[in-house]
């Protein structure tokens, strides 16, 4: 018996000795994996804080006389409409932004230019496949004034139309969607600005879509923001309502804008048209007419022709049916429509 229990003690202290050191292995390869993942931890703390500690870009706080001499060829080639004089001015432009790289004002004309010309390549008898490569600048030009400029909420909502455009473009969901909820933000930072910016860049969805109806609430709600009431919406009366204007800036003509007012009524007519509305739309056509400035407006024969053919226009606007007229948003006209002097 004493023998027997001689072994069972031997053969308890092994089983010990083998536990005792499989949990040694266990606890060293912790170990070793911890000082894996430490070290791992080191190397992407190591990029991530050099990265957070670099100097964030700064903001110009005086203009650059060649950023001011591009501004004057940026507003003389906009406002004349010089389309042909986009590829000019953008070498100017550029140049200016080059040689001060945190000028947003200079940076959002770059990407307007870029914009511009993608925007009414209808122009072009065969727009190149690489005209979309406007976007993609447009974008990156508008990105870089926002952050330059992060309390312009203009260029806030030019950027939200541009990754909206880009997204569509890349067939890229994700940036869509990203375009989409900056648009709102961009919406809720000015409304009475955005929500036309809002509706437009939406304008070209199809008819039966979310996002077209969307487009042409926004369009009412810009309307209802400027003028600070409601609007009947199946009777509208415009008129009454010049006087009340609530935000002159965003809703009248201005400089920047020398047509606001009558390339608003153009596309909201458009959009109803698409909507199959055509006999209101022929309605806020008209209101187009109420602008003091309508005489010397460029696009009056355009305007006469979209009442004329209201009706007519329905299965083009809606079903982009060919041989009719494009909506103002892919015509050859879609920013000077607003724009051009």
């Amino acid at each position: 018996m004493t023998g027997d229990k001689a072994k069972q003690v031997d053969s308890a202290g092994k089983r010990e000795t083998r536990t005792v050191d499989r949990l040694l292995i266990k606890l060293g390869l912790i170990g070793v994996a911890l000082v894996s993942v430490l070290s791992l931890l080191t190397w992407v703390s190591r990029d991530y804080l050099a990265i957070a500690l670099t100097p964030a870009k700064i903001s110009t706080r005086s203009r650059s006389q060649a950023a001011i001499d591009a501004d004057k060829l940026f507003w003389q080639t906009f406002h004349t409409g010089n389309y042909n004089g986009i590829e000019r001015a953008l070498e100017v432009v550029t140049a200016a932004y080059l040689q001060t790289p945190g000028d947003a004002i200079t940076a959002s004309h770059v990407g307007w230019l870029h914009i511009w010309r993608v925007s009414e390549r209808a122009r072009l008898v065969a727009p190149p496949s690489t005209i979309t490569d406007d976007v993609i600048l447009a974008r990156r030009y508008f990105e870089e004034s926002v952050r330059l400029a992060p309390h312009d909420a203009r260029t806030q909502g030019f950027l939200a139309s541009a990754m909206l455009a880009e997204g569509q473009v890349q067939g890229d969901e994700r940036l869509t969607r990203r375009g989409y909820f900056a648009m709102h933000a961009a919406v809720g930072a000015w409304p009475a600005f955005n929500l036309f910016t809002a509706g437009y860049v939406l304008s070209s969805q199809p008819v039966q879509s979310r996002e077209f109806r969307e487009a042409l609430d926004d369009q009412w709600q810009n309307l209802e923001t400027c003028v600070g009431q409601r609007i009947d919406r199946f009777q509208p009366d415009i008129a009454q309502y010049i006087g009340k204007i609530k935000d002159r800036r965003a809703c009248l003509n201005t400089p920047i804008a020398p047509h606001n007012v009558e390339g608003f009524f153009l596309n909201m007519g458009d959009m109803l048209v698409k909507n199959g509305e055509w006999q209101l739309a022929t309605v806020v056509y008209e209101d187009a007419r109420l602008s003091p400035q309508f005489q010397s407006w460029p696009f009056i024969a355009v305007l006469n022709d979209r009442i004329r053919n209201a009706q007519r226009n329905v299965t083009p606007f809606s079903m982009g049916a060919a041989g009719g007229p494009p909506l103002m948003v892919n015509s050859a006209f879609s920013c000077m429509a607003c724009h051009e002097n």
